[in-house]
């Protein structure tokens, strides 16, 4: 199976503390690393471990940390393609509580793949499915020619001038950056699916009511709740490209998102291909 992310890129500062400081005061870290991270890049590996190969289009900063951040995307398995930018590349600050809710501080200007960069775009068009996150309008329109196309509700601006019919669209009902109202897109998108973190969500085929699907116990403890949602976006998009009914695709979704709690930093713990050959999409979530 091929797929591809167009998405953006940041260097990730993880800083467990045991609660977020008050005004004026001073909290010890339990501990701290870093790595490359980011919606896109998340989504990514996530797809990786899934699919067994996956193709990035990203942009990287000029700098030692841009350079950084593709030789380790390059180590987690990814075929990164990524046009360079002058500006230092983009990172973020990433607090994480005892709970394993996080806070996000981001430094730096979003970088985004453009149809100006040279890279293999003619690709796309043999994908089975893409995920977008970040992207010009014209990367979008190269990216509608795979089989199936998904994108983040975050973009919707991006995705308004791209004019393109998506197979899905993806985003958290908990989040107003990321609200998608009926009438927002032109075309609508064939099936609309809003998160909602331990309560599940709701997905919606075009023309049919919505419905609520069930959030997926966890696997362990709750450690990092950092990517669950990328993951779960990542885990939508290969299920739509490997055929599986909206119904089977949000749980093989809701059990990605799931995953990726029980893991320091989003990738340890995200769902391989031989987790998904072991489940059962038959029964209901």
């Amino acid at each position: 199976m091929r797929v591809a992310v167009l998405g953006h890129t940041e260097w990730i500062d993880f800083i467990r503390v045991p609660q977020m400081p008050g005004p004026g005061e001073i909290v010890h870290a339990l501990d701290a690393w870093d790595s490359p991270g980011g919606g896109g890049a998340v989504a990514a590996v996530q797809l990786v471990k899934l699919a067994g190969e996956c193709s990035f289009y990203t942009a990287l900063g000029d700098d030692d940390l841009g350079r950084r951040a593709y030789r380790e995307l390059v180590v987690l398995g990814l075929n990164v393609h990524a046009g360079t930018r002058p500006e230092a590349q983009r990172r973020a600050i990433t607090y994480i509580v005892d709970s394993g809710e996080r806070s996000i501080t981001v430094l730096g200007v979003r970088s985004s793949p453009s149809a100006d960069d040279p890279l293999p775009w003619s690709e796309l068009e043999e994908c089975d499915a893409v995920f977008v996150t970040a992207a010009d309008p014209q990367t979008v329109r190269l990216a509608r020619r795979a089989k199936v196309l998904v994108a983040t509700s975050r973009v919707l601006p991006l995705l308004s001038r791209a004019a393109v019919e998506l197979d899905a669209l993806v985003g958290s009902r908990l989040d107003p950056s990321e609200q998608y109202r009926d009438g927002d897109l032109v075309p609508r998108p064939k099936l609309v699916v809003r998160t909602a973190g331990p309560a599940g969500g709701t997905f919606q085929v075009a023309g049919e009511p919505e419905r609520k699907y069930g959030a997926m116990p966890l696997p362990g403890p709750v450690v990092d709740t950092y990517g669950c949602g990328d993951s779960f976006a990542a885990g939508l998009t290969f299920a739509l490209g490997s055929g599986l009914a909206p119904e089977q695709a949000v749980q093989l979704a809701a059990r990605c998102g799931a995953a990726v709690a029980t893991g320091k930093g989003p990738y340890p713990a995200q769902l391989t291909r031989s987790d998904v050959k072991a489940l059962d999409f038959g029964s209901a979530s």
